[in-house]
């Protein structure tokens, strides 16, 4: 597998849901802390069709494709790629992963001000209007810029 289209990738365990209440019925919205990189997670995700609880924790990959090929750059031009039928037998990264959302990166700020600024920044994507924020050390969050798409595959 190639981990060229992966952009960041770490394990977060499920702090609260929905803390300002449910305001939609499918839809909750989670707070999670990473364990690898001490980033913190809001998102929101389809509870009907990926039912999560407070206290778990899951994989969760941010990646700019879905191939599992090395990205073939010729001459610095990036393959672009499009959305397709996958042949019988074809495998990709989403295969690996129970839960698939695909996004752009809209929005890219320092978190906080002082002596500290620069270091912490926040990221936030949507993904058709299911928002997320990820904040934390810059150093994790540099692979994403504003503008980009994005794939969210998470796994219990």
């Amino acid at each position: 597998m190639s981990t060229d289209s992966i952009l960041f990738q770490d394990i977060f365990d499920i702090k609260d849901l929905d803390p300002q209440g449910k305001r939609f019925d499918r839809v909750s919205r989670l707070v999670g802390r990473s364990e690898n990189y001490e980033m913190d997670l809001t998102l929101d995700f389809n509870a009907e069709i990926y039912p999560l609880k407070i206290g778990e924790k899951f994989s969760l990959v941010l990646a700019s494709s879905l191939s599992l090929e090395p990205n073939a750059n010729a001459g610095g031009v990036e393959k672009k790629e499009s959305w397709r039928e996958r042949a019988p037998g074809e495998r990709d990264l989403s295969d690996e992963y129970e839960y698939v959302m695909f996004g752009k990166v809209y929005r890219y700020e320092d978190s906080n001000k002082g002596a500290t600024a620069g270091q912490q920044v926040s990221v936030y994507i949507s993904f058709g209007g299911l928002l997320m924020c990820l904040e934390g050390d810059y150093r994790h969050l540099q692979n994403l810029t504003v503008g980009e798409n994005i794939y969210l595959l998470m796994r219990k």
